[in-house]
């Protein structure tokens, strides 16, 4: 007979055994597949309660059901206990705001249909809707008083007629007429065609309900972010509750200047507008110090360079004495908030791809508070959010090459951070990622130190080779850090060392460096990327017969430059680039942003420049196999940019595939299963093509 310990035994040598039929490979079942893509979390937008106490934030999940994403509330206290969610079900729950008082909370959520306004009472959990709009509300925002609302929200126009059609007759069915535009831009990625039939206005409402009245008028866009991420899309208050300030450009000819907004001040009972700021170039995140002496802002004059430093400004209430606050800081600063005294102003901003959060006095003198801001974790980009409260305590969101998205809390007074939360422990607890390491390199063009950032296969065997992945950032004004990167960790759970880097134009690194590819992109940044993947090779653990190159937008540009100017990359896989700079600047919904900062004028002025910068002049030389991808709903870089590669490619006999995303933006990441898609057709292609050791 057997005893129990030895039933136990042998029932988990079955269990283990019957394993193995389903596990290929036991020893590296520890890394991400493809599926955990659907287990990952990511929180955003944290606000501190009044009495720094508590912490509302929101968290995104996805259902791999309805292969949706959806999102919730939820809510912690400062010193980390009792997390829990405030809301739940399988909709859209965000903007969660504190009233002035910490009682009750706003959050706008799609539970019922089309987003509205909800309003939650903290005692009791009393859950009410406020609004029933047509168009869905952004931007929402206490009064400091707490009897107002403040938001911004889509105002459609009429459309212009131009036939005079004569009615169906009686019992008939005709088709939809036709849409007649008269905007320069006319649709926008992620929003589609509605976007050229009405504008954003600024709305208050009564904050216990009501009919909301529309502050601002005319056929111009409020809180619009603009270009370079410049606006405010936030209607702020003034402490005495009479006033809301919003960006907006209201030119008349703002569609051939869209980059030139002020900051104007509207009054709550009338809707008087006054501008406070009037300069070229943009001016916008408008904060009133909480003493109602000062207003800080962001902006710069604009030059109609690819790359401007947006600086710290601080001008008196009315708008006048505007001075520059840090003159010499040669990096680019957001998202400020004023301390609770009005003496210091907080802000972030990134440098050698790191995002920092630090403080300045009104005369510059700058102390770092906190690094590692970050909060999407899907790519290294540096984004950060952050809260502060009147006594001082702070909440900021921190992605690093182990953390993915999570909370840190620091002290204004005592800035030593602490981690808060760790959403995604429950996935990545149980994996093992792939190592990062920092890496510093010459550029074989003129020397210039390039910084990037390798990730080893989970496991990594340095006595081993390994096929290389070189992946390339977009923007191309943006940068890669020291932030968790789940798409490139997904390439090293593959068996891939990936390779990403800040060649010339990236920022963090100063305006200077960032202007190096002004009406010169793509260009001199093919050495900066080509000689990082010289320094990875040369330490010895890459196949250098296995050389990979991928990126989207600018990454995808960049991508197809790299091999039209060599032939080393086994493979390519472009991510919906811009092929032709001349259909690109006359389809997509940033035209301005081609014809008047990346080149010199329109294509028809300067026909030469479009010409030698377009990929297609390089195509001829292409004979690298490659995979061309895109949305067919993306308006950045429309998907006839891809297929026109494609095509060129294809025929002068070029080993190349197309693959069209449906009813996906730019970006392919508005579906779960369409961003896995991306994933696994840039591994299956690469793996499709590796050269195998005779």
């Amino acid at each position: 007979m057997i005893d129990s310990t030895k039933r136990l035994c042998l029932a988990l040598f079955v269990v283990l055994a019957l394993g193995f039929l389903f596990i290929p490979c036991l020893a590296n079942k520890d890394v991400l597949r493809p599926m955990d893509i659907f287990d990952l979390e990511f929180l955003a937008d944290p606000q501190i309660s009044p009495d720094g106490t508590k912490i509302l934030y929101t968290r995104n999940y996805t259902d791999v059901g309805t292969d949706m994403r959806y999102s919730n509330i939820w809510m912690i206290n400062f010193d980390g206990t009792d997390h829990r969610p405030l809301t739940s079900g399988k909709h859209n729950d965000s903007s969660a705001r504190w009233s002035p008082d910490g009682k009750q909370i706003l959050f706008i959520s799609n539970r019922d249909g089309l987003p509205q306004i909800y309003k939650r009472w903290m005692d009791t959990g009393q859950t009410v809707m406020l609004t029933n709009l047509q168009t869905p509300p952004s931007g929402i925002s206490w009064s400091p008083d707490g009897k107002w609302i403040s938001y911004v929200s889509f105002v459609p126009s009429m459309p212009r007629t131009i036939a005079k059609m004569p009615p169906p007759p009686p019992g008939t069915q005709w088709a939809q007429p036709a849409r007649v535009y008269d905007r320069l831009v006319y649709r926008f990625d992620g929003i589609g065609y509605a976007y050229g039939t009405g504008y954003m206005h600024v709305f208050v409402l009564p904050a216990e309900g009501g009919t909301p009245r529309q502050l601002s008028k005319g056929n111009f866009n409020h809180g619009s972010m603009g270009m370079f991420g410049i606006g405010g899309a936030v209607p702020v208050w003034t402490p005495d509750s009479k006033y809301v300030l919003i960006s907006a450009n209201r030119r008349d000819d703002h569609e051939l200047e869209p980059n030139d907004s002020e900051i104007y001040e509207f009054a709550v009972a009338d809707g008087t507008m006054k501008a406070l700021t009037d300069r070229r170039g943009p001016d916008g995140g408008a904060l009133v110090s909480p003493d109602g002496k000062h207003i800080a802002y962001a902006g710069f004059d604009d030059r109609y360079q690819g790359y401007q430093l947006t600086k710290l400004y601080v001008m008196n209430r009315d708008g006048s004495g505007s001075k520059v606050v840090l003159k010499d800081f040669d990096r680019s600063v957001s998202g400020m908030m004023w301390t609770p005294d009005s003496k210091e102003l907080l802000f972030s901003y990134s440098s050698e791809g790191n995002t920092k959060l630090a403080h300045t006095t009104l005369d510059g003198k700058v102390k770092q508070l906190a690094d590692n801001l970050g909060f999407l974790g899907i790519m290294a980009i540096g984004m950060g959010m952050y809260s502060i409260s009147p006594n001082g305590n702070i909440v900021y969101t921190i992605s690093t090459p182990e953390v993915m998205s999570d909370l840190a809390v620091t002290n204004l007074d005592s800035p030593k951070s602490r981690q808060l939360t760790a959403i995604n422990d429950d996935v990545l607890g149980y994996k093992a990622l792939g190592q990062v390491e920092e890496i510093w390199y010459e550029s074989s063009k003129d020397g210039r130190k390039i910084q990037g950032w390798i990730i080893k296969p989970p496991h990594f065997d340095p006595s081993k080779k390994y096929p290389l992945i070189l992946e390339i950032h977009g923007g191309p004004f943006a940068d890669y850090g020291d932030r968790f990167d789940l798409e490139k960790q997904f390439m090293a759970a593959n068996g891939y060392v990936v390779l990403y880097t800040n060649p010339r134009g990236s920022t963090s690194y100063g305006e200077e460096f960032g202007n190096l590819i002004h009406h010169a992109y793509p260009g001199d940044d093919f050495y900066d990327l080509n000689s990082g993947v010289d320094a990875v090779i040369a330490k010895g653990y890459i196949d250098a017969e296995n050389v990979f190159v991928t990126g989207g937008s600018g990454g995808g540009v960049l991508t197809c430059w790299m091999i039209g100017n060599t032939t080393r990359f086994t493979a390519a896989a472009s991510l919906y680039p811009v092929i032709n700079w001349t259909s690109w600047s006359l389809t997509s919904d940033i035209p301005v942003t081609g014809v008047k900062y990346w080149f010199p004028g329109p294509p028809w002025e300067h026909p030469e420049q479009y010409a030698e910068r377009s990929l297609l002049s390089l195509a001829g030389k292409v004979t690298t196999p490659t995979m061309v991808m895109c949305g067919d709903s993306d308006w950045r870089t429309p998907y006839w940019e891809a297929e026109q590669y494609y095509r060129a490619l294809k025929l002068q006999g070029v080993e190349s595939v197309l693959v069209i995303v449906p009813n996906e933006n730019h970006g392919i990441f508005i579906r779960p299963s369409h961003f896995l898609s991306k994933l696994q057709h840039i591994i299956g292609w690469f793996d499709a093509h590796k050269k195998q050791k005779k």
